[in-house]
């Protein structure tokens, strides 16, 4: 077995695309539109590795409640006080970098348009 994607809901498939090439460089794999039933499923992945963002969105929802059991997902890079830098730069809602203890900075998080929080993690 091995995993195949991950699923987030969003509100606004256009600005979630734009956050997700720009912040990360995700490219679309696919799309799936289902009209009759109204959504559409556009799953992005990173250069080199096949695992699956999917993207889903109704056409008729206005937001949605992540409740208190969504954690986050992560994304690995080698570079990551300079992915750090380009985000700030960007503007986008980050923390500063963050630390366990004993341990060098090691990561912070992203806040994507929906609230999701994306941990960015130094590349072991």
């Amino acid at each position: 077995m091995k995993m195949a994607h991950t699923c987030v809901r969003v509100k606004n498939l256009e600005e979630s695309l734009e956050f997700y090439t720009t912040a990360f460089d995700f490219t679309e794999s696919r799309r799936r539109d289902f009209p009759e039933h109204k959504f559409t499923l556009v799953y992005l992945t990173l250069p080199g590795d096949p695992y699956e963002l999917e993207l889903t969105y109704n056409y008729d929802s206005e937001a949605y409640d992540l409740g208190n059991g969504y954690g986050h997902i992560a994304i690995s890079t080698k570079d990551l006080e300079g992915l750090h830098e380009k985000h700030k730069e960007a503007g986008f809602n980050i923390t500063e970098l963050k630390h366990l203890p004993g341990v060098p900075p090691s990561y912070y998080f992203i806040i994507d348009p929906d609230g999701y929080k994306i941990e960015i993690i130094r590349e072991k």
